[in-house]
C-alpha cells in the first residue's frame, strides 16, 4: 500500500479517539483477511451505505470526494454535529466543517 492523501480525521466523541483516513493504492501482493479485516472486496459507493453504519460509510465517501481532509464527529455508529470552531460548546447544524 502506498498512502496517496489524509482523506479524514474521525473522533469518535464518546472515548476521545481519533482516526486518521488515508487513502491509498494497492502497490502490489493480495489483501488477506487479518486481525484488523474480517472481510476483503470491493463494492461500488452504492453499496457502501448498504453494508457499514454511518460512522465509517462516510469514510469510504469522503475519500472519494474531495476536498480533503473532511473532519467529523460520531458516536461510534452515527454521524454527530461538529462543533463550531473557536466556539465549544457550540454546534454546528452540519456533520462536517
Amino acid at each position: 500500500m502506498e498512502p496517496e492523501r489524509l482523506t479524514g480525521i474521525y473522533k469518535h466523541m464518546g472515548i476521545g479517539v481519533v482516526a486518521l483516513v488515508f487513502r491509498a493504492r494497492l502497490l502490489g501482493g493480495t489483501p488477506t483477511i487479518n486481525d484488523e479485516a474480517a472481510e476483503i472486496l470491493w463494492i461500488d459507493r452504492d453499496h457502501v451505505t448498504a453494508r457499514m453504519t454511518e460512522a465509517f460509510a462516510i469514510r469510504v465517501l469522503d475519500a472519494l470526494d474531495g476536498p480533503w481532509p473532511h473532519i467529523r464527529h460520531h458516536d461510534g455508529t452515527r454521524l454527530l454535529p461538529t462543533p463550531v470552531h473557536g466556539h465549544p460548546g457550540s454546534l454546528s447544524s452540519s456533520p462536517s466543517t
